[in-house]
């Protein structure tokens, strides 16, 4: 079927209230194809596409399809009764996405668990697991642009979904139409109902939850705190700025905080929801104008350390001052190794640094992590990108008890301590940076000073990523052009460093440059990088979201400013490369 006759089915079956919309895209051939030629990508992370009328876009119709394949695989492992957790955020259509969801479910037979409220990535969860659900729906777009949403989905153990398991939903999903999706009727969907209930029956197989859950989370938590004494002590003299960037993270975060007896100064523009993030360009805290209100607050009261979370809160961006007392942001590499430093160590002053300790990283995460886990007889462990396979990593210790989880993080701001979620945590990560800062305060140092302390003990590390971008229908075509060219023609140096080893991880293979061969033993993808010995190292792979090639390199170096340069130059040239 062409996308002129699905664009004719939609305009006849699609409900009045988006009839406006749809015949509106009458006429516009280039639209028409956007929406109509391809189904949006259901994988591993879900799907996350803009808002709109179409196949290829965001809707309820999308939605609805998507849940009863998630349905059918519920139904066909005989766990509908264990059901489904349902969270969201604070995007536009996100309530409503989440309403369909648990009425699809609901209609199939599958118990649906809804939030009463938004509720960030990482209570979704830790809900799945609490509640004993054979999977858990979290309607997010993340930091991506108003325009976007996303409906991500979680397995039985809180990770995000297996490719096995993934593979199953698609299936099912495939056999299924846009239309004539039977939904459960409900008591109410208005949302303002819905608010602030516990244990609230919507329908005969929809329960909203709420506080009792949210009570168990912080719990856990609060058991993470490792430096109480400090906290008790300076606590209520430090000044930080929180801000939530119009997101799900207000409730959690300032909830811990009051919990350890910190008064945060919220950035009152940022406080409440709006789907439009009006402050923000993207609400994306790894960019620095996303915390420029924050700073600017905090130049008012005197604070030294600015907190950000985006939609989902499931990242976590920080500013602090430097040594001459000016806020500079932080990358998440950076945030990454002062939180694990500060994991790591706490857990060896205190006496509780298990034998088998382990961290976990992506590919494309700081080798700085490794230098800092080796001074504390830690084990790294390098996974792909994506926060599932840390998630994978936990479960597999927990049912062999090979190994102990500390800490994981990935560059992209996202970090976990503790196994009561499988997803990264801004939650936590909030709650840990607030307390290294009372930490440092009570020892007489900044976290400016605790940077520069491990770049003085192990080295300064630069890392750098750059997105390419590849619009329109032949966007991942042309990505993968660039993928074989790049695997047909490697460089031989980057930066005037020879390139020792080149890893192909579609083939799992590192092959070194006198021809000597590794197995890679890692799941399959479509990811190049690039040995330039030293710990320094330069990757290319595409989103596996966003229609975007993204190079990452980092060097290191006992000259922060050569160190630099030799990144920018690195990246010129293999962006060169790949363009």
């Amino acid at each position: 079927m062409d996308y002129t006759q699905q664009y004719k089915i939609w305009t006849e079956k699609a409900d009045k209230a988006y009839l406006k919309e749809l015949k509106a895209l009458s006429g516009d051939d280039k639209e028409l194809k956007e929406r109509f030629s391809m189904p949006l990508a259901f994988g591993t992370a879900g799907m996350r596409g803009v808002l709109g009328m179409g196949i290829g876009n965001m809707n309820v119709y999308t939605v609805a399809r998507a849940t009863k394949g998630l349905a059918e695989y519920i139904k066909s492992e005989e766990a509908q009764k264990r059901g489904v957790i349902i969270s969201y955020d604070t995007r536009r259509m996100s309530y409503e996405f989440a309403l369909v969801t648990a009425r699809v479910l609901a209609a199939q037979g599958v118990t649906a668990y809804l939030f009463e409220d938004v509720r960030p990535v990482p209570m979704c969860s830790f809900a799945v697991r609490h509640l004993g659900c054979k999977a858990g729906v979290m309607i997010t777009a993340s930091h991506n642009p108003k325009e976007y949403n996303g409906y991500k989905v979680y397995g039985e153990d809180g990770a995000q979904m297996s490719p096995e398991a993934t593979a199953k939903v698609v299936k099912y999903i495939d056999e299924s139409d846009y239309f004539d999706i039977p939904m459960a009727d409900v008591v109410t969907d208005e949302r303002d109902i819905i608010k602030g209930k516990d244990n609230y029956c919507l329908s005969d197989n929809i329960t909203v939850i709420g506080s009792s859950v949210d009570n168990r989370y912080f719990d856990e938590v609060a058991k993470l705190s490792l430096s109480q004494d400090e906290v008790s002590a300076v606590g209520k003299d430090i000044k930080i700025v929180y801000s939530p960037l119009h997101g799900s993270g207000y409730m959690p975060v300032t909830t811990m905080l009051k919990r350890m007896g910190i008064s945060a100064d919220i950035v009152e523009e940022q406080r409440l929801p709006d789907p439009d993030f009006p402050t923000v360009t993207v609400p994306n805290p790894e960019q620095p104008e996303a915390l420029a209100l924050g700073i600017s607050l905090a130049n008012k009261t005197g604070s030294d350390l600015v907190i950000g979370t985006d939609p989902d809160c499931d990242r976590m961006g920080i500013a602090v001052r430097d040594d001459q007392g000016q806020f500079v942001t932080l990358t998440g590499n950076q945030i990454g190794c002062l939180l694990m430093d500060y994991v790591l160590s706490r857990r060896a002053d205190l006496g509780a640094m298990p034998d088998n300790a382990a961290v976990v990283k992506t590919i494309v995460t700081t080798r700085l992590a490794n230098r800092i886990a080796d001074a504390y007889g830690a084990k790294v462990y390098d996974v792909l990108t994506g926060f599932k396979f840390i998630g994978e990593k936990i479960k597999q210790w927990e049912e062999n008890q090979h190994r102990t989880f500390m800490f994981g993080f990935e560059e992209s701001y996202g970090y976990l301590c503790g196994t009561h979620a499988r997803d990264k945590d801004a939650v936590v990560a909030s709650m840990l940076i607030a307390e290294l800062a009372c930490y440092c305060l009570a020892h007489g140092v900044t976290l400016y000073d605790r940077l520069r302390g491990i770049w003085a003990k192990y080295g300064y590390f630069c890392e750098t990523s750059k997105s390419l971008v590849f619009k329109g229908l032949d966007g991942m075509e042309r990505m993968s052009g660039i993928m074989e060219k790049l695997r047909a023609c490697p460089p031989k140096s980057l930066g005037g460093k020879s390139v020792s080893a080149v890893s192909d991880y579609l083939s799992s293979v590192t092959e070194y440059s006198d021809g000597k061969q590794q197995l890679i033993n890692l799941p399959k993808a479509n990811v190049l990088k690039y040995e330039l010995g030293s710990d320094m190292w330069a990757c290319v792979r595409p989103s596996g979201t966003e229609p975007k090639l993204k190079i990452y390199v980092s060097t290191a170096g006992d000259d922060k400013v050569k160190t630099e340069e030799l990144n920018k130059l690195i990246q010129s040239e293999l962006s060169a490369c790949a363009d």
